[in-house]
């Protein structure tokens, strides 16, 4: 029996036919991972019923499990704390990590399930008798990156249906089967706030302190409404103020004990363009690797993939690109690869 995470989207819907048409015993599932607080806008009641339309539409069975707590006290805990800290974490993993391939897993395990199979753009294979990870084949949508931190004892019992196939095809696929999901949106943004404004999700948890916009000289160019919400790279909110140049402002860094905000100006500035950086709180697929290696590291979903050497340390590793990496900010999860092979990662120090 196969346990498939139906989330009442395309992906996962398209997971049930697929599964459903080999003739294997499958049965959907969708996880409530949170209870949003009156005046947030939730979609979870429509993506619960189009999910139990697509299940009941392919004869197979269809139930309810909450892990809200789970969630809350897991990843969203953590997530805010590392905001709080100035850092810019990323809670799909932690919830991959801690939710979905951990208490998902183990609670269809333990309702009698022999696998689960989620919608995720991934790969597994054997090799050498280990479970590997691997990147989807469209590269468009590849989710190995949310994935790295799922140990390989976890991914030997799950089923990636979708990992061999582009989007177009799981679209086709879909209108094949008459679904009632084949034209639905894909979801964007972070998995717990759905479409709603991140600024204004994030400051009803961490109220936003306004203070000052500085250079790297310490000079005072502007106000912004709360630091924890800008991230590295990003541009500031300095729209006609002039410098050295006309070139606009970025984040290069969140000065969270002042409350400050400092900037450079220029996107190809040296302080934005990093070829050294260090990575803690690591997690592999499979065995940490003893000696350094040679790959590639990519700090963002779908963000490039840059050839490196990691030099590998008891607790930590530390990472010289081949060239610069725009953006690198600490917080952010550093995934290496070896060509199509996930390695593992860490969080950026």
């Amino acid at each position: 029996m196969i346990a498939l995470g139906v989330s009442g989207g395309v992906d996962s819907s398209v997971c049930a036919a697929l599964l459903s048409s080999e003739g294997r015993p499958v049965r959907g599932v969708f996880m409530n991972n949170w209870h949003a607080q009156a005046g947030e806008p939730c979609r979870a009641d429509q993506d619960r019923q189009d999910a139990l339309r697509v299940c009941a539409a392919l004869g197979i069975p269809f139930s309810v499990r909450d892990f809200a707590d789970e969630y809350k006290q897991n990843v969203f805990a953590e997530f805010l704390e590392k905001y709080r800290q100035g850092a810019t974490p990323n809670p799909d993993i932690l919830c991959n990590r801690e939710v979905k391939f951990k208490v998902f897993l183990n609670d269809c395990l333990e309702g009698g399930a022999d696998q689960i199979a989620t919608g995720h753009y991934a790969r597994t294979a054997v090799v050498n008798g280990q479970t590997c990870l691997l990147r989807g084949v469209d590269k468009t949508k590849d989710q190995s990156y949310f994935l790295h931190a799922v140990p390989a004892s976890a991914l030997a019992r799950t089923v990636f249906p979708l990992g061999g196939l582009e989007k177009t095809e799981v679209r086709k696929i879909a209108n094949d089967y008459n679904l009632v999901t084949a034209r639905k949106k894909d979801s964007t943004g972070i998995c717990f706030i759905g479409e709603q404004d991140f600024k204004s999700f994030l400051g009803s948890y961490l109220p936003a302190q306004a203070g000052d916009i500085v250079d790297t000289d310490g000079r005072t160019l502007g106000r912004h409404h709360g630091a924890l919400f800008y991230t590295v790279g990003q541009r500031a909110p300095l729209g006609g103020v002039k410098g050295a140049s006309d070139l606009p402002w970025f984040v290069v860094e969140k000065d969270v004990a002042f409350n400050r905000l400092i900037v450079v100006q220029g996107r190809d500035h040296s302080l934005l363009n990093k070829t050294t950086f260090s990575v803690t709180d690591l997690s592999w697929v499979n065995s940490a690797p003893s000696r350094n290696f040679e790959g590639e590291v990519q700090i963002r979903h779908l963000g490039e993939a840059i050839s490196c050497r990691v030099t590998v340390s008891d607790d930590n590793v530390s990472v010289e690109t081949s060239r610069p990496h725009f953006g690198v900010a600490r917080g952010q999860y550093a995934v290496f690869y070896q060509g199509d092979l996930c390695l593992g990662g860490g969080v950026i120090a």
